[in-house]
């Protein structure tokens, strides 16, 4: 029986495990101190080595910072490189006064009938619609109201010239079996007024003899029949590459001095059609607008 109860009984087991701790925690031995000092060691050398990675951190940042730069650099080039000239600040090409007008397109015609000047068209009629044979206005420019592009009446084509000469021109169109007038106008931001007149007559015979005798168109010392408000002529040169096979082209300028405004105006004669185009701008009306505008209505009507 006494056997069997002993191991249940420890009464030193206890004393005997709470003293191992207390000597380790109060009194640490040589070799525990060596080893705390052995582990301090490297806490102590390990800032050493960060020297060199500020160094290595700080090239990568340059070289990314010139990277980028580059890129943009290039990419600013490429950019300029793919504009138009004139999209470029400081390399604009200056205008020379030309006007922008929409790209120009012959009109249609019925069916079965020809140009006015090809086989087949020995009359050189114009069977096109009038009003579509008319020149576009430029961008930028104002409509004129009162010249829409449709027909006017007689009165308001001879408006354009001087009073004393209206009532001869009006009886030579009431013979000239003048078929109607279409007409077109615009005003420029720069101040020119433009308006183009197309008159077309039963014949090409009516239509030279109008030019020739009424207007006198091809005198030597200038149209007999001036526009309100010009009293002297000065004839208008155009450029030998401006011509249109067929058609005559007469052209002049408000002789010096004149008044507030200068006019310029032109006749073209294509077969049955006379065009009349005028341009009045104060102080000049200026010569580059003026000979496109005509070299333009010349192409449509040739």
């Amino acid at each position: 029986m006494t056997v069997t109860e002993q191991p249940t009984e420890q009464p030193t087991g206890p004393e005997t495990t709470t003293a191992g701790p207390e000597t380790t925690a109060t009194e640490p031995t040589a070799g525990a101190v060596e080893s705390t000092a052995a582990a301090a060691e490297p806490a102590a050398a390990e800032p050493a080595p960060r020297r060199p990675r500020r160094v290595l951190w700080a090239v990568a940042r340059w070289t990314a910072a010139v990277v980028v730069c580059g890129g943009v650099g290039a990419g600013a080039a490429m950019g300029i490189t793919a504009l138009d000239r004139n999209d470029v600040p400081g390399l604009a090409t200056e205008s020379d006064g030309r006007w922008d007008y929409p790209e120009l397109r012959l009109p249609a015609l019925p069916v079965d009938r020809p140009r006015p000047f090809t086989d087949g068209n020995e009359g050189e009629i114009h069977y096109a619609d009038l009003r579509e044979l008319l020149l576009p206005a430029p961008a930028g420019a104002t409509p004129d109201p009162k010249l829409k592009g449709g027909f006017v009446s007689t009165d308001a084509y001879l408006s354009l010239y001087a009073k004393e000469s209206r009532g001869e021109l009006k009886e030579h169109l009431a013979d000239s079996t003048l078929r109607h007038i279409a007409a077109r106008g615009w005003t420029t931001p720069d101040g020119t007024r433009t308006s183009i007149h197309l008159l077309r007559f039963s014949s090409v015979a009516y239509a030279e003899a109008f030019k020739d005798v009424s207007l006198q168109a091809d005198a030597a010392d200038g149209p007999k029949a001036l526009p309100d408000g010009v009293e002297g002529v000065v004839m208008e040169n155009f450029a030998d590459d401006v011509d249109v096979a067929d058609t005559s082209l007469y052209a002049y300028a408000e002789k010096k001095p004149y008044g507030p405004e200068r006019v310029r105006w032109a006749y073209i004669q294509a077969g049955d059609t006379l065009a009349l185009i005028t341009q009045a701008r104060e102080g000049e009306a200026l010569v580059v607008p003026f000979q496109q505008t005509v070299t333009l209505q010349n192409q449509l009507l040739g």
